[in-house]
């Protein structure tokens, strides 16, 4: 789950973690006055689940309390597009009022999962802000990670590691140890899958700060934080994910054609893999999980379908937990509840698999069964060409 960043921001300062001030403004009029509360001039961000807002418009530099009412009037409301936003743009319904503050200096940092070791790590660079995606592809070199043991924590010389590596120098040197110590405590007391703070500056006065902070949480942890949930904005999500994390289904929409049903996370990313291989591109990520029901089946249908742009149904399934001839009356129901009009591909292998595979032979439908997952993933890609 996703927050936005006055949220993040919160949690910082409950954990020491240095940030500037800032408030939300609820119109025009409070905007101005925080503003004016700033000492006249103020950041005015808008608040969305997407990075790269500055170069699409929405972070501005306001010089009087009169131009901050002015920026929150054109922002809030506004579509904004940025390159993680996709051509469609997210609506800007809250906007945050910053406190400004005269940077010396842009870092990069950030706390995910290292899936090579499986540990949390860090990754620092001097050279953060908009341009760190550049940074990562052109000169990889320049993006430090220490990996942190669970047993130890992190270590007084992985903090000086990174301080190094943040190049830092003076008070910020020596803010930089409390300062990584609480941003840790952080990603593990709130189960973050990832913490990041683009940019870290320094400023001009040698204090260290987060700037900005995107913050992300492991769902399957969400149950232990209702605080966190609380922070959950549903306007922010795609309503059809929204709807399949309702019945328990993990949802992803993508921009391809191909919709795709799938048990197992490790057997969704396959079989994404072999649609592009084939020469196509799946419109979702759909898994929904190893003892789904009927009525589960019949859920992920109907989302699938609910795309436009969905022009044939992969339904990949191996029965371990769940039963093959299950699956098969779920899509048989889906199709004739929904009207199915576009190809749908199947392949069943594992418990029941023969009885799956006559219930969909004797249903009347126009379904076709794949021998194997090489052969579902052609037939589908050859059903939309």
């Amino acid at each position: 789950m996703d927050i936005h960043e006055y949220q993040a921001k919160e949690l910082l300062r409950q954990f020491n973690v240095a940030t500037p001030d800032g408030r939300v403004a609820g119109d025009a009029a409070e905007a101005r006055s925080i503003t004016q509360e700033y000492g006249g001039r103020s950041v005015v961000k808008a608040q969305i689940h997407a990075g790269g807002r500055g170069k699409g418009g929405g972070v501005k530099f306001a010089k009087t309390p009169d131009e901050s009412a002015q920026l929150f009037e054109k922002m809030r409301g506004m579509t904004l597009v940025t390159k993680q936003t996709g051509p469609e743009g997210r609506v800007v319904r809250t906007v945050f009022i910053a406190r400004p503050v005269d940077i010396a200096k842009e870092l990069y940092l950030s706390i995910l999962v290292d899936r090579i070791s499986g540990r949390v790590a860090f990754l620092a660079s001097s050279e953060g802000g908009v341009e760190i995606e550049e940074v990562a592809a052109k000169t990889p070199e320049k993006i430090v990670k220490v990996v942190v043991d669970p047993c130890v924590g992190l270590a007084g010389y992985q903090a000086r590691e990174l301080a190094g590596a943040l190049g830092l120098t003076g008070d910020a040197l020596k803010q930089s140890g409390a300062f990584l110590r609480n941003l840790y405590r952080l990603f593990l007391e709130k189960d973050c899958s990832m913490v990041e703070i683009n940019p870290l500056v320094v400023t001009v006065q040698g204090e260290l700060t987060a700037l900005d902070a995107k913050i992300a949480f492991d769902d399957n942890a969400l149950f232990r934080h209702p605080e966190i949930m609380a922070y959950r904005d549903l306007s922010e999500e795609a309503p059809a994910e929204t709807e399949a994390s309702s019945f328990g289904l993990n949802f992803i929409k993508l921009d391809g054609s191909i919709g795709c049903m799938v048990n197992g996370a490790g057997l969704a990313m396959a079989t994404m893999d072999i649609i592009q291989h084939h020469g196509s591109s799946p419109a979702n990520f759909l898994d929904v999980g190893g003892g789904a029901s009927e009525e589960a089946v019949n859920n992920a249908f109907r989302i699938i379908l609910q795309d436009p742009g969905v022009k044939a149904v992969l339904v990949n399934i191996f029965g371990g937990i769940m039963r093959c001839d299950i699956v098969a009356r779920g899509i048989i129901k889906a199709s004739r509840e929904n009207g199915v009009t576009v190809p749908v591909v199947v392949r069943l292998e594992g418990t029941n698999v023969e009885e799956g595979k006559r219930i969909l032979a004797e249903s009347g439908l126009k379904i076709l069964v794949g021998a194997n997952l090489d052969d579902a993933a052609r037939k589908v890609v050859a059903s939309i060409q």
